[in-house]
This record gives structure tokens, C-alpha cells and sequence, in this order.
């Protein structure tokens, strides 16, 4: 089974920064793409910014040039650097990873949350 948790989400002032952190662990042979999503109440589950094996990225429009996403292939960890936070991205954050447990199985796995809010 393979486990993903996340830190770093909190309260923070409109135009503040944030940094989230994602590891994933356990039976873990290869990771294929890792990411960011976020939920509010009643809406349903959005991609924030993923990075695949290569390094390659992509984002939410409504994130471009404001968050950046980064990964530690030697910790299997996945960041998300949060600049010029308005309200609206007030949000609970979920971590995803699209991991092989074996050579043939790969599934999606996702963290347990953490809770964004910004607000002054």
C-alpha cells in the first residue's frame, strides 16, 4: 500500500505565500505523476499542478504565475510553492500520486487533506 501525507497548509493574509509538502511512502517502484488538487464545499475536486517523472508540469489557469510545483524524486516528496494568495484559493489541498506498487500495477493515491484559508 502506498500512503501519501501532507503539511503546510494554514492561515494566511491575502498576497502571502505557502509552502506545501507531499510524501509519499510505502510500496512505492516507480512514480509516474504527482500533484496538487483542491476541493471546496460542495464543488467537485480540481487539478492545481501536477509534475510527471520527466519534470514536466502543468497548472490551473488560475494559478499560472503564481504557484509553482517541485519534486524530490530522492524523498519522493512534492511541493507546492504558493505566492500572491487571493481568497478564492481558499481551499482544502489534496496530494495525488499515480504510482506503480510492482512492475504491471499502478494505481491513484491521495492524501488526507490540508486546509488552506486565506484571509486578513
Amino acid at each position: 500500500q502506498v500512503q501519501l501525507v501532507e503539511s503546510g497548509g494554514g492561515l494566511v493574509q491575502p498576497g502571502g505565500s505557502l509552502t506545501l509538502s507531499c510524501v509519499a511512502s510505502g510500496s512505492i517502484f516507480r512514480i509516474v505523476a504527482m500533484g496538487w488538487y483542491r476541493q471546496a464545499p460542495g464543488k467537485q475536486r480540481e487539478l492545481v499542478a501536477q509534475i510527471n517523472a520527466g519534470g514536466g508540469t502543468n497548472y490551473a489557469d488560475s494559478v499560472k504565475g503564481r504557484f509553482s510545483i517541485s519534486r524530490d524524486n530522492a524523498k519522493n516528496t512534492v511541493y507546492l510553492k504558493m505566492n500572491s494568495l487571493k481568497p478564492e484559493d481558499t481551499d482544502v489541498y489534496y496530494c495525488n500520486g499515480k504510482i506503480y506498487s510492482s512492475v504491471t500495477s499502478w494505481n491513484e493515491f491521495w492524501g488526507q487533506g490540508t486546509q488552506v484559508t486565506v484571509s486578513s
